[in-house]
């Protein structure tokens, strides 16, 4: 049987040393955020990275400093972990 994961970690690391985890519902959200990152093509540009599942919480970075990113699928709650 095959398990469906509830969410998706990412680890995001910043060039400062800093780094910061979000979550994300699924996979293909994960990856139309992923696309505005690749795709911010003006310099000094900022991109939005929803830290929770409230609306407008956010962190802004600009693309050239993400240096790094883990992805894991979660299949258990968040509060569980």
């Amino acid at each position: 049987m095959n398990r469906t994961p509830r969410r998706y970690r990412i680890s995001l690391h910043l060039s400062g040393g800093q780094s910061e985890v979000v979550h994300f519902t699924s996979l293909e959200q994960f990856q139309d955020w992923y696309q505005g990152l690749v795709n911010a093509s003006a310099e000094g540009a900022f991109v939005n990275v929803p830290l929770s599942d409230l609306d407008g919480e956010f962190l802004v970075v600009r693309p050239d400093a993400v240096i790094g990113m883990r992805v894991e699928p979660q299949y258990a709650l968040i509060d569980d972990a």
